[in-house]
């Protein structure tokens, strides 16, 4: 069966980040390849041979070329998901910083317009901050989905209670959210 497209996943460095492989799974569930990219924090969370072996492409979280002699630039992205995105990634999104690869190849992926979502894991006392407000605002203005709010079903959580929230991350919405908004782009 042919794919149904090629997702993009930006894993960083947050609780979730553990369980980035439901969200592979899910994509591949419904013919989707996949490719992740994780930021320097969030390998310390994920099972990089595990997504290795799952996706069959190298996890990338810098310009190098990988170790294997493979090549550095990655397949067309038809879809680009941002999660776990933690505080700190949503407000130099936003801003437009891109210090890192991962912030840099998302900066062009949105620029391109490539359908996207965003995922915030961020407790209540960071999500009630100014500067993470205006950025929410600043991403949904152009045009890049955030899941945060009661409308989405997905808010923040007390400080502290991080791990409790983790079995209930938004992972197939996530998957639902790009996958909708890729097919009104082709629609269109």
């Amino acid at each position: 069966m042919a794919a149904s497209g090629h997702l993009r996943i930006v894993v960083c460095g947050a609780g979730p980040a553990a369980d980035v492989l439901r969200l592979v799974e899910t994509a591949q569930e419904r013919s989707w390849t996949t490719t992740v990219v994780a930021t320097a924090s969030a390998l310390d969370f994920i099972d990089v041979s595990a997504i290795t072996q799952l996706t069959g492409s190298p996890v990338r979280g810098s310009y190098q070329t990988p170790d294997d002699g493979g090549l550095r630039t990655m397949p067309p992205v038809d879809a680009l998901i941002i999660a776990p995105a933690t505080y700190n990634t949503v407000n130099k999104l936003a801003s437009g910083v891109a210090d890192t690869y991962p912030l840099t190849s998302t900066a062009e992926l949105i620029g391109r317009g490539v359908p996207t979502v965003v995922v915030p894991f961020v407790n209540t006392a960071l999500a009630t901050r100014a500067p993470f407000q205006r950025s929410i605002a600043d991403l949904r203005a152009e045009g890049v989905r955030v899941i945060s709010g009661p409308d989405d079903g997905w808010i923040p959580h007390p400080p502290g209670t991080g791990t409790d929230r983790r079995a209930d991350f938004p992972w197939q919405s996530a998957f639902l959210t790009a996958r909708k908004m890729r097919q009104r782009r082709s629609d269109s």
